[in-house]
């Protein structure tokens, strides 16, 4: 859209009466390829286009988004959610824009996923097929798929910002099933990153689907362990889903705002035992849940959420900042121009500590190792969360042995943070996707190797 709309449609929300008026532009360009079965089961390339509208009396906010950018539709739109609000037009200046523009866009090392024809894609897809199939006879199913988007994004606001952003995300998934005598055990990856066509050329397909294959017929063979309390040491890497989702969302904003996190007020306190923090990082460099403005235009930033156990921060968007009194963490994000911007994380993560794996091994009789964490479900409210171990080990006596299947990690986040005794130095990220109120978004999740001095462990 030329300034001269958007300082229009900025003006006519100010007219009624608006504190706050935001117009939020997008078109996204997205990609993707799925083989199943040595099939090709979806093949898409699509183009979405929209515009919203945010107005904001106080803190209540009012959203329209459409695909129409006729310039009397969108004045229509507010005046219909002005009108929802019973405010009248009043005779304020006629707004303007100062003029200055922050525009990102690709980097010079980007290789534009759009100029890359389907076929090379469907090339790494078939790889991955054979190399896992080659694990065993026993591997019955590979799911694997590739996947990106390029978006551009225009935001301004009645502040004057105006801000143009390019964003490019590419994904790989890979699942792996292997059967034997009834019994079936899934095992996936799913790496993912803020880059073009280059993400796919550098990864290492072939380890990958070995990797995922030999899992698979590995854990296939695994007994169970009993349910009860115990120690548990967790894996680097995915692990950090469980501080994502039961620690993570209670930080934001949009809980504290409601009283529904078991964090409010606690800002300053101690959380957690003082070998743990934690961070979000919007800034790390080609981060699948990186971004250089969020979805309100404002820079990301490193936010220390928790340092030595003591609360730091939450994470605050713009109406969060102004009912909290959070400082804003360039936090507020969005799915699409369809969702107003709500506070979410980026990449989430509990960062490096000073113990070893061995270390924690020693430090437990019997517990469990969850070395890898698959699926799971929380409560925002409450915190509490139970999640998968896809790949696990019984620790005995402070050795690992036996695998073991079909266990979970059942507890509460803000219970759990303070029974975490030991972290450890091999810091790993992952990507992921995260739900909420503002739609699903590109997120990460990391931690280093932890150990949890008792939680409940779910058996078969």
């Amino acid at each position: 859209m030329n300034q001269s709309n958007i300082e229009t449609l900025i003006d006519a929300g100010k007219k009624r009466k608006a504190d706050f008026v935001e117009i939020y532009e997008e078109e996204s360009r997205n990609s993707s390829i799925s083989l199943r079965d040595q099939k090709i089961e979806q093949s898409l390339a699509a183009t979405d286009y929209g515009i919203g509208i945010r107005l904001v009396y106080g803190t209540d906010v009012l959203y329209a988004y459409t695909s129409n950018d006729d310039q009397e539709h969108l004045l229509s739109l507010i005046h219909l959610l002005a009108d929802s609000r019973g405010e009248v037009a009043n005779n304020s200046s006629v707004f303007t824009l100062p003029g200055d523009v922050s525009k990102y866009s690709f980097s010079k090392n980007i290789h534009d996923p759009r100029k890359v024809p389907p076929f090379r894609r469907l090339e790494l897809l078939q790889t991955a097929d054979t190399i896992a199939r080659k694990v065993s006879s026993k591997i019955i199913q590979v799911g694997v798929s590739a996947s990106d988007i390029v978006t551009n994004v225009l935001i301004a606001n009645s502040e004057g910002l105006w801000v143009e952003d390019l964003r490019v995300r590419s994904r790989f998934f890979l699942s792996v099933t292997a059967e034997n005598k009834g019994e079936r055990f899934v095992a996936s990856e799913s790496p993912g990153a803020l880059k073009g066509f280059e993400f796919f050329e550098g990864l290492a397909v072939e380890d990958i689907a070995r990797k995922a294959g030999e899992r698979a017929l590995f854990m296939l063979d695994a007994g169970y362990i009993e349910g009860k309390k115990m120690p548990v040491v967790m894996g680097n890497g995915f692990g950090g889903v469980i501080f994502h989702e039961a620690c993570g969302h209670p930080l934001e904003t949009e809980a504290i705002r409601k009283k529904s996190s078991p964090f409010v007020g606690k800002l300053g306190e101690p959380i957690a035992q003082s070998c743990l923090t934690a961070y979000d990082d919007g800034t790390i460099e080609e981060q699948y849940g990186s971004l250089k403005v969020d979805d309100e235009g404002m820079p990301t930033q490193k936010t220390l959420l928790i340092e030595n156990g003591i609360l730091k921060a939450y994470l605050a968007d713009r109406i969060g900042s102004m009912e909290t009194g959070s400082p804003r963490t360039g936090s507020g994000r969005r799915e699409s121009y369809q969702y107003a911007p709500v506070s979410r994380m980026r990449n989430t993560y509990i960062g490096a500590g000073k113990d070893s794996l061995d270390e924690m091994f020693s430090s437990v009789d019997f517990g469990l190792y969850a070395k890898r964490m698959g699926g799971g479900s929380v409560n925002p409210a409450t915190g509490e969360f139970n999640f998968a171990v896809e790949e696990g080990y019984v620790i005995r006596n402070g050795k690992i042995a036996e695998p073991v299947r079909g266990a979970t990690l059942i507890g509460k986040g803000h219970e759990i943070l303070p029974k975490i005794s030991m972290v450890g130095k091999d810091l790993e990220l992952a990507a992921g996707t995260c739900g909420a109120s503002s739609g699903s978004i590109p997120v990460t999740v990391g931690q280093p190797s932890l150990k949890v001095d008792e939680i409940l462990v779910g058996g078969r």
